[in-house]
């Protein structure tokens, strides 16, 4: 765009804008708008700029008019941009108050410091609306893979020419180990983008997940049609990865799918990733199914799921152990991440003292509580009972289908249970008495009369108490509750309610 734009016949504006429309592919529209503001902030300068000064182009003819805008008003403020009734109605009887009297001003004859001046509007204008497209259009495509080349390297940090953008890969978000130099094409996931004031900004990474996915999407025909999905995703960048498959079509096998003829498809992946490895993992909707595949390559005997505290126990034999548990505890992590569940490796040694423990602890509390001898406790227990609960408030007839238990027996145990439960309960609200618990504290949802006495003995006696501490934190004074970490995360928030009570209505 020279600086003689203006200069230039109306058709020759319209063909100007065509160009540059296309050149920086924004709309002619946005382009006619940053002219019409350069000819106003030119027209301001020539005729003050305490005027209200307005231009437009007509969109068909390229015509411009520059005109000079009073608003009627009652009593006059500003003189130069306001006008009374009268003052109006002498002009034109139609006008009436609130109603803008625009009249005509003669062509502007640029000079070259005017020229130069809208020149520099347009070009921002241009900008503007240039950033304002990049933007919309990278935000769109967050979470795809685009390719670019290497602009510049700063302090290990990537800028990537994209072609109508450029794009920032920070040094933590690439695999460990890999460097680029200006010129390297590079291909890279958008995982955010940003509108700040030098433009918008597209941050890449080649380290997430997400990535990865994207790649076998490119290499495998059956993800990109839908046949086969990939459910779940865990990687260590550069070194190892895992991902769990599921077919939606029982005749395609999923994981030869993904590795391909001879490992083609895999390996594809695996050279755009330096040579990560990767263990393609048939998905299954049976948890302990699914974690025994994800621990591959190492063999899993037996798994003991907690539901409860979202934990699952694989129980691996001696020799395996260090396999299961990979170098580091890579193995175990990344199965983690990719199920979804906390993952213990046992051996059987371990496991079977483990659950030695437990039955022991279960029977010895059975033994306490129930006033029974051992040999009742043990069955109990090896029933599945964990809780005193479990035996109050139970259907009779699971506890009458343990062999050797008979009705009358059946109905002394639960009553025994509930005897047990009503003085524990009195107790506990003895105790919450004797320790002065705040009563927004004792009547806050989800709170037990154990969980409130072990609170209380942990120096936790008011809501606000409760409130600051951290999960972790509420974990560790209730050591011998049955507490998961996302229970110890809902009674918290509930505790931190009050604080934010009517926070919308004064903003």
């Amino acid at each position: 765009m020279s600086e003689n734009t203006f200069d230039l016949a109306s058709r020759e504006i319209l063909h100007v804008a065509d160009v540059v429309a296309r050149e920086k592919s924004i709309d002619r529209d946005e382009v006619l708008d940053a002219m019409e503001q350069a000819i106003q902030k030119a027209g301001r300068s020539k005729y003050g700029h305490e005027h209200d000064i307005r231009a437009t182009i007509n969109r068909k003819t390229g015509d411009i008019t520059l005109m000079r805008c009073r608003e009627v008003v009652e009593e006059i403020e500003n003189d130069l941009t306001q006008l009374t009734l009268s003052q109006a109605q002498a002009i034109n009887p139609a006008l009436k108050i609130g109603d803008i009297l625009t009249e005509p001003l003669p062509p502007i004859d640029f000079g070259r410091v005017a020229a130069q001046t809208a020149k520099q509007v347009i070009y921002q204008k241009v900008r503007d609306a240039e950033r304002g497209r990049q933007y919309r259009e990278y935000k769109n495509r967050i979470g795809d893979i685009i390719n670019g080349v290497v602009k510049r390297v700063e302090f290990g940090n990537v800028f990537i020419d994209l072609g109508k953008a450029e794009g920032f890969l920070r040094r933590d978000e690439m695999i460990p180990r890999e460097t680029f130099r200006v010129g390297d094409r590079i291909r890279a996931l958008i995982f955010d983008v940003r509108e700040e004031q030098r433009g918008p900004q597209i941050f890449l990474s080649r380290t997430r997940p997400e990535f990865l996915v994207k790649l076998f999407t490119q290499e495998v025909p059956e993800i990109f049609e839908g046949i086969i999905e990939i459910k779940s995703a865990a990687r260590d960048p550069g070194s190892r990865a895992k991902i769990g498959v599921y077919s939606h079509d029982p005749s395609i096998d999923p994981v030869g799918s993904c590795v391909g003829m001879r490992g083609s498809r895999v390996q594809a992946v695996v050279s755009e990733l330096q040579g990560e490895k990767i263990d393609i993992i048939p998905w299954s909707q049976n948890v302990a199914t699914f974690v025994v595949n994800a621990l591959a390559p190492a063999e899993v005997t037996k798994v003991v799921l907690d539901e409860d505290q979202n934990r699952i126990d694989a129980v691996v034999p001696d020799e395996q152990l260090s396999l299961a548990i990979g170098r580091r505890g890579q193995n175990v992590r990344l199965a983690t991440q990719l199920t979804g569940w906390n993952i213990d490796i046992l051996t059987e040694a371990e496991e079977m003292e483990k659950r030695n423990e437990e039955v022991k602890t279960r029977s010895k509390l059975f033994v306490e509580a129930l006033d029974v001898d051992e040999v009742i406790a043990h069955l109990l227990v090896g029933e599945g009972f964990t809780k005193i609960e479990e035996i109050a408030y139970v259907p009779l007839d699971e506890i009458l289908s343990i062999e050797g238990f008979d009705e009358d027996l059946a109905k002394e145990l639960q009553n025994r249970a509930v005897t047990y439960l009503e003085d524990k309960e009195k107790h506990n609200q003895k105790r919450i008495k004797d320790l002065k618990l705040q009563k927004e504290l004792t009547d806050l949802e989800g709170l037990t009369s154990s969980l409130l006495v072990s609170l209380g003995e942990g120096g936790i006696k008011t809501l606000d108490d409760l409130a600051d501490l951290a999960a972790d934190e509420l974990l560790e004074l209730l050591p011998r509750q049955d507490l998961t970490e996302s229970q110890a995360n809902d009674i918290i928030m509930k505790a931190r309610a009050h604080w934010f009570e009517g926070e919308s209505i004064e903003s």
